[in-house]
């Protein structure tokens, strides 16, 4: 068994630890490109969200690698994700490939459902190597989202373009051949030594505007589908902050599921008024990380989404109010196969001016005032 999975982001790091751990021969597909894009969506039904054909790319050139089983994550909700992986298996059975498609459902308090899950992925193991394997996983995704962040607060002082992103990238390597937690923080380490090492002096650069990332958790995770918007604004000098990360997602939609523990109802509560139920995916996280960076004065707020994703257009819908109210620059960025590099980069570009030019006013009026 050869076992594959989609991309997210660098989610690839967390799971290849954890299965490789428990005994599984794991084939990580390249990652997402043009050539991705263009089998996924040539196979994919039309109107389906960019992440459905990204996925099928990926498994496609994974099964082109010889991978011959798929784990992919199920879902429950309004939200269409918990239907793709079912759609996702009969797209491929019709073209022709033969797999084995096992399909993580929400944990929902059943903790002997998710483990026989796991078991149809890697065999029969001791409850110690299950907590060994997860210790060793959660350690890396840990280290990731802290090289993460890291690199969104050095980006924007970096003494050369694309320095931060090149350490960032050595940083990661680090921590994917880390196999033990002892190697994965001294990877940690290192890597922030080397993000650290390519900014320049503090008092050489101005204080940078501060732009929050919320949205649709694929595209505002996956570097590729949303035209690496993070590496762009930062290389813009812009302090990018975004509202997801990998460890929050798991948090949320895993563990405290696994649990029965209440969720975080911060994103919920600063929703109200705007949003008040909840629409499926991240819709009302969005809304309410939008009011949250506006109450921590943050100068401008991107929201990022697959076309056709009917939680994020709500939320797209109800975000001009939120803009208004607490005067703060909001602008939606969705994405499909049709997106194009230089049509992102100028809206970009033009949403950065927007911000400089708001917060020369607010100056202004602090002056005055």
């Amino acid at each position: 068994m050869k076992i594959t999975f989609a991309h997210m982001g660098n989610l690839y790091i967390t799971v290849k630890a954890l299965l490789e751990d428990l005994g599984a021969e794991v084939v990580v597909p390249p990652m997402p490109s043009k050539r991705t894009l263009s089998i996924g969506s040539r196979y994919s039904p039309e109107f389906a969200c960019l992440p459905l054909k990204v996925n099928i790319g990926n498994y496609i050139e994974a099964m082109e690698l010889g991978a011959d089983t798929i784990a992919m994550a199920g879902g429950v909700g309004p939200c269409r994700f918990g239907l793709y992986g079912e759609v996702q298996r009969e797209i491929l059975k019709a073209l022709g490939y033969e797999f084995e498609m096992i399909i993580i459902e929400p944990p929902q308090g059943r903790l002997r459902h998710v483990l026989r899950q796991l078991g149809r992925l890697v065999g029969r193991n001791s409850v110690g190597k299950y907590v060994s394997a997860v210790r060793l996983a959660w350690a890396k995704m840990t280290a990731v989202d802290e090289l993460e962040k890291v690199v969104q607060r050095v980006r924007p002082f970096e003494s050369r373009r694309g320095a931060a992103t090149a350490a960032l990238a050595s940083a990661l390597k680090l921590v994917d051949e880390a196999s033990s937690i002892a190697q994965v923080k001294r990877a940690l380490e290192d890597g922030r030594e080397m993000l650290l090492s390519v900014r320049a002096p503090e008092n050489s650069v101005p204080d940078p505007p501060r732009i929050g990332i919320v949205g649709e958790v694929y595209v505002v995770l996956e570097p590729f589908v949303n035209f690496e918007v993070e590496r762009r604004l930062g290389e813009m000098g812009v302090l990018v902050e975004r509202s997801i990360y990998i460890g929050d997602w798991v948090r949320e939609h895993l563990f405290k599921d696994l649990l029965r523990l209440r969720k975080g109802r911060r994103p919920y509560d600063l929703a109200k008024p705007y949003l008040c139920h909840f629409v499926g995916g991240h819709g009302v996280e969005t809304v309410g990380h939008t009011v949250e960076y506006a109450k921590r004065r943050f100068d401008g707020v991107i929201q990022l989404a697959p076309f056709t994703c009917m939680p994020e257009i709500v939320a797209q819908d109800v975000l001009p109010s939120v803009s208004r109210d607490l005067g703060i620059p909001v602008m939606t960025l969705v994405f499909d196969e049709h997106s194009s590099d230089a049509g992102v980069l100028t809206r970009l570009e033009a949403f950065v001016d927007l911000v400089e030019r708001s917060r020369r006013r607010r100056a202004a009026k602090g002056a005055r005032g």
